[in-house]
């Protein structure tokens, strides 16, 4: 058997590494880069940061920061303008999952043209792209490393995923000091879904060896330094290993794939604006409780590298062992349930059909060890609703 593995050519892991931005470019001979953030990154100084670093090495970058949380089709319109009128030759996404979502599908729309529903999964589009350099500043989406963008459809409000080779960043720069001053909510909401991307790559039907041992080393890491850097967002070692940590659960699932958490995570976004990461630890537990029956192995497997079991445990046991360790780190990090987080049961009832119709749709529960029906994905938004899963 073989298997296509791809990560970005050059990936920079360090504290300070932002500082090694002007080589990185250098190196793809890109003069006029153009710096895709948002407005949050504007007002803290951190792009103007950059853009200072740039000027200094005598590139000609400019600033768009129009990208908005979830990015919408729409909110590509004004980075494509930007884009054309600086005449870029590179984007660096800087930010989280929605910057760097944002810099890849701009790269392929800027030269492919639209739109982008075309493209929507399961179309792999390998075709001509500007590079992309991603700076991620929070440590969860791994997005720096995956070959994904998610886009929702202004027109329909479906979460689009599109995949291929051409969203693959060609540079990733990962630096844990820009993480330093994220909040406790966006810690443990970025860290969840760290885990969730590395345990899915290793139950995911689409898994292999390479996969394997990238997803379980980010366990591993994730295991011992999430909850320190959700209390104590100043250990630097804690922030370091996260940040390293969703840079290789990004390599895992992009190499394998995500399954049922993220086929069921996307409509709660796109529905009820619930930030990616919340969505997903909303709804770990209780959809790794669903799929234990068809692989506990695998699932004994992440227990073991998380920390909850030891090979002294039979598998059933391990497996069962995780769903409690998942149970207690959503308590711990105060994940809210949906009614908690405000959201009305009839508004929610009303939603249950299409948001498993659009989970579906997505492919991403096909890659689960125990692939739903429809009815499945229904009863588990209905007993997620109250905590009745957790």
């Amino acid at each position: 058997m073989t298997f296509h593995v791809a990560v970005p050519a050059d990936l920079r892991i360090g504290g300070g590494s932002l500082s090694q931005l002007p080589d990185v470019l250098r190196l793809r001979n890109a003069e006029r880069p153009l710096i895709v953030t948002d407005a949050f990154l504007t007002s803290t100084g951190t792009a103007a940061r950059v853009v200072a670093l740039l000027e200094d090495a005598g590139l000609h970058p400019a600033l768009f920061s129009g990208v908005v949380p979830d990015p919408t089709t729409v909110s590509l319109e004004d980075g494509l303008a930007a884009v054309t009128s600086h005449r870029a030759d590179v984007l660096v996404g800087l930010g989280g999952g929605s910057p760097i979502d944002t810099a890849k599908a701009l790269a392929v729309l800027a030269v492919r043209g639209g739109p982008l529903r075309d493209l929507k999964a399961p179309f792999s589009y390998d075709g001509p792209a500007l590079p992309v350099v991603a700076i991620p500043t929070t440590a969860g989406t791994g997005s720096e490393a995956t070959r994904f963008t998610v886009i929702t459809d202004s027109d329909t409000g479906e979460k689009m995923l599109c995949a291929g080779p051409s969203y693959l960043p060609v540079a990733g720069i990962v630096d844990y000091e820009l993480t330093m001053s994220m909040p406790p909510r966006l810690t443990a909401d970025t860290g969840i879904d760290a885990l969730t991307h590395a345990v899915e790559a290793y139950v995911s039907s689409r898994h292999n060896a390479f996969s394997d041992a990238v997803a379980l080393r980010a366990i591993t890491i994730i295991g011992r330094s999430l909850r320190t850097a959700y209390r104590d967002g100043a250990d630097d070692h804690a922030r370091a290993e996260m940040m390293e940590a969703a840079t290789l659960a990004g390599i895992a699932f992009s190499n394998s794939s995500v399954a049922l958490v993220h086929g069921m995570s996307r409509p709660l976004g796109a529905h009820f604006h619930i930030s990616h990461g919340m969505s997903n630890a909303m709804l770990f537990a209780a959809v790794t409780e669903f799929s234990l029956s068809a692989a506990d192995d695998r699932y004994a497997d992440c227990a073991r590298a998380l920390g909850v079991a030891d090979d002294s445990v039979a598998d059933a046991d391990a497996a069962a062992a995780l769903v409690r360790e998942l149970r207690a780190l959503a308590d711990e990090l105060a994940v809210p349930t949906p009614e908690r987080f405000g959201i009305a049961r009839d508004d929610w009832e009303a939603l249950v059909p299409t948001m498993a119709e659009q989970a579906l749709a997505s492919g991403s529960p096909g890659n689960n060890p125990r692939v739903p029906a429809a009815s499945d994905i229904e009863d588990l938004y209905r007993a997620i609703f109250r905590g009745d899963a957790r």
